[in-house]
């Protein structure tokens, strides 16, 4: 994209740009079917004035929102260039990118198309990328750590980033094998209480594992992968007692763990092995007066050479966009009531930070 020189009005602090978006971009994947990109933008800026003429954008008005927008658009064209669509939501998590960045909230050093075109997966016709800024970061930690902890709210993509990465791993012959745990928390004392042979009980705790591996791998082949162990789906207690070599091994919903099986787990690591152990502090299901391994975990590895914590928000949240305010608004809740999850803190024998 070309622009013309800024002109600022020093008195005002009021500025102008303008744009022009290259011919083999069509305008509607710069602006949006009915405009809906635009909008985003011009919502997002109210202080800088966008018109559209032809493929000429200008924006004038206040002098850090215009060059805001230049940069918005700048990297729209970047992203565009690859041949990926921008949407919506990737709209607004550019330009929060790019406010975090000129705030000083961010240390800047990845863009939004960045950020946005980082490949990790193709898989039947789709391809997996992060998201947001924090999502790339956790992506990135994973190539570069032996041991990463991905900590955060539901819906911010721990597990699904962190599958795609193992099954890149295979396809490329980084790892023989993937390994996929969770622990049986809920089931608890009441699992012989359940209808079924013990796979069967155990079965509904391991599904969310099976869902993401439907998405990522051809579904026929999933079955001759778990017959000849290339893939294993358990519960943590089958962990115990195993050395995992040539494998990436996730475990997930780690803050069910109690500190014994976390270290129980961390332990099974052989060589040429990676982990990544994923988790919601806010969300432990532990019987009252169980410490959770994945929050005293943080207190005990963190610091150590070859492990890292990636802590994730709701500003990382890649579901329903309702879903990112929910979890603030419990938040909030439990910040004024002095509360965990809705409920008093001592009344349930936690401790522990939250992992943010």
């Amino acid at each position: 994209m070309t622009q013309t020189p800024t002109a600022h009005t020093p008195a005002q602090e009021q500025a102008r740009v303008q744009l022009t978006v290259p011919a083999q971009h069509p305008m509607v994947t710069v602006l949006g079917s009915g405009d809906s990109l635009l909008r985003v933008i011009e919502k997002a800026f109210p202080g800088a004035d966008i018109h559209v003429r032809g493929n000429e954008i200008s924006a004038v008005g206040d002098a850090t929102e215009v060059a805001l927008v230049s940069r918005m658009f700048d990297e729209m064209m970047l992203v565009l260039r690859t041949g990926q669509p921008m949407t919506e939501d990737a709209v607004e998590r550019s330009i929060a990118m790019l406010k975090a960045s000129e705030n000083g909230e961010s240390d800047g050093q990845e863009t939004p198309a960045q950020v946005l075109t980082q490949n990790i997966l193709s898989s039947r016709g789709r391809t997996i990328r992060p998201k947001t800024l924090n999502q790339k970061r956790y992506v990135d930690a994973i190539d570069k750590h032996t041991i990463v902890f991905g900590i955060g709210p539901a819906g911010t993509g721990k597990t699904y980033l962190a599958m795609a990465k193992a099954v890149q791993a295979l396809q490329s012959k980084q790892v023989n094998r993937i390994i996929l745990t969770r622990p049986a928390v809920e089931a608890g004392e009441r699992l012989g209480f359940l209808p079924g042979t013990l796979y069967e009980k155990i079965d509904p705790y391991l599904r969310p594992l099976y869902d993401a591996l439907h998405d990522m791998l051809d579904p026929d082949s999933i079955p001759r992968l778990m017959a000849a162990g290339t893939i294993e789906v358990a519960p943590l207690a089958y962990m115990r007692g195993r050395t995992l070599n040539d494998a990436f091994i996730i475990l997930d919903e780690a803050q069910n763990t109690s500190a014994e099986q976390m270290k129980m787990f961390l332990t099974r690591l052989g060589f040429d092995s990676k982990v990544v152990v994923t988790g919601d502090v806010t969300q432990v299901d532990l019987p009252s007066g169980t410490k959770s391994g994945l929050r005293q975990v943080q207190d005990i590895l963190e610091g150590l050479e070859d492990v890292h914590f990636s802590r994730l928000s709701s500003q990382d949240v890649v579901r329903h966009r309702l879903v990112g305010r929910i979890v603030d608004a419990y938040e909030q809740y439990d910040s004024e009531h002095g509360t965990e999850n809705g409920t008093h803190k001592s009344g349930r024998g936690r401790s522990g930070h939250k992992g943010k």
